[in-house]
């Protein structure tokens, strides 16, 4: 899949809350529908990402892990 991408954020060797907190503040700056991707290497931040989407007019377009990082491509609402 290849998705173009308008801001990248490296949050590697943040623990949470923060990968979540800084790709919210990324997002809060973006226009509607740029799209962000992050990579984090927390493993909580599957759960916290897939929970704040939930509960937002954003959307995961594309979602991987390795044994080192969590990748996210989310589309701003």
């Amino acid at each position: 899949m290849d998705i173009d991408v308008d801001i990248e954020l490296d949050l590697s060797g943040l623990q949470c809350p923060m990968p979540l907190l800084k790709a919210k503040l990324a997002l809060n700056n973006m226009e509607p529908n740029q799209v962000l991707k992050v990579v984090a290497t927390d493993p909580g931040s599957e759960k916290d990402f897939h929970l704040f989407i939930d509960h937002s007019d954003h959307q995961i377009l594309d979602f991987q892990k390795n044994e080192l990082c969590y990748f996210y491509w989310i589309r701003k609402g």
